[in-house]
């Protein structure tokens, strides 16, 4: 069965803020949430439904390829065209995200957080694009202390009970009719607190560090392309779970092709010669190599010739683009004196249909005017 648009899971228009995404996923985790339909099958599965819509759409970079590629941008091993993604979470993470603020936060007993994602902007040529391209990018971020090993205490102690919340990571607090259970501000709901913090860290566990990656870029990647690479962002809180980074490719303006999908568009100038008695002329192309084009004659400004198979790789295949060549007939400039002589010449022997195209034009021009005067 097809999967139900995400918008319409949260009942929600694609025009939405972020606050309305929010607000929608809320609304509906409390009327379709397990604990309140107990033996309900069909609300589990609307829960479901409702927690990963609300997953994609509450993130930005997960909602851009979403709006794109719909919901082949997050299928495992199917064809996620240019933009690849590939995101993991669960519902009752996001429950917890979303209700936190009232149910306590997200119950870590060890006070350790997941490490933050990183970007990295990344430009190549379009040569580079065409080959692909193996490279090294330095980022700094966050990784885990080596004299304490990611712990946060100092080698040799221990964490302690914490006296506020006595290890339970959570206080309850009275108000009226009603008790409140919220995180252990103490402690941040790990239960325990350090007496001896790392010195090295300040008790965090992590200290920032320039770090080298070798980075694969494959042939035909286009501008834009977004590369995840998983775990390779900040590690997290006291030997939390690291983030991931994130690789946006930007391919380089050229100053001879122009790129479009896998098809590589050039502008090549004819003189005026070789478009009117025809002739060959001969054209780069984006592997490095020559390619000679048969212009015939009476060749047209604007006209275009196909090379098939010469354009870009196609990201993940064996097929490559065409190329086209947009031929620019050029009027010439800086005449000597014989130079002028001939084309008037030619214009005084010139016979009816040497330039069909502006004798149409002013015949049409020509019966325009005599309407007009009927």
């Amino acid at each position: 069965m097809a999967k139900q648009d995400y918008y319409q899971t949260l009942g929600v228009s694609k025009a939405a803020s972020g606050e309305e995404i929010k607000r929608a996923y809320r609304k509906l985790a409390m009327q379709y949430h397990p604990d309140h339909n107990a033996g309900d099958k069909g609300a589990e599965q609307k829960f479901k439904d409702i927690s990963e819509a609300y997953d994609v759409l509450k993130d930005e970079q997960k909602r851009a390829a979403y709006d794109r590629y719909g919901h082949a941008a997050f299928e495992q091993g199917g064809a996620r065209g240019p933009g690849d993604f590939a995101f993991t979470g669960g519902f009752a993470d996001i429950f917890d995200e979303v209700f936190g603020e009232f149910m306590g936060g997200p119950r870590r007993r060890d006070g350790s957080s997941r490490g933050n994602d990183l970007r990295y902007n990344l430009e190549v040529t379009l040569e580079e694009a065409f080959r692909g391209k193996q490279t090294t990018v330095r980022a700094s971020t966050l990784v885990n202390c080596e004299h304490c090993h990611g712990t946060g205490a100092e080698p040799g102690s221990k964490p302690v009970s914490c006296p506020t919340c006595h290890g339970r990571g959570r206080v309850r607090t009275t108000q009226g009719f009603f008790t409140i259970e919220r995180t252990c501000t103490s402690c941040q709901g790990a239960g325990r607190v350090i007496e001896k913090p790392c010195r090295p860290c300040g008790g965090q566990g992590r200290v920032r560090r320039e770090k080298s990656l070798s980075i694969n870029i494959p042939p035909g990647v286009e501008d834009g392309t977004r590369i995840r690479l998983a775990g390779e962002g900040e590690v997290g809180l006291r030997g939390g779970s690291p983030g991931d980074l994130y690789l946006f490719v930007s391919v380089a303006p050229h100053r001879l092709f122009q790129r479009e999908g896998a098809n590589i568009h050039c502008r090549v100038p004819l003189p005026m010669t070789t478009a009117a008695l025809g002739g060959v002329v001969e054209v780069p192309t984006v592997d490095g190599g020559r390619a000679r084009i048969t212009v015939p004659q009476g060749t047209q400004s604007g006209h275009q010739f196909r090379l098939k198979g010469k354009g870009m790789p196609v990201l993940r295949s064996t097929a490559r683009g065409d190329m086209y060549i947009q031929a620019i007939v050029e009027t010439p400039v800086n005449l000597t004196k014989r130079q002028q002589e001939l084309l008037r010449e030619f214009e005084k022997d010139g016979n009816r249909g040497t330039h069909p195209e502006s004798e149409g034009f002013f015949a049409r021009v020509k019966e325009f005017f005599e309407d007009l005067r009927e």
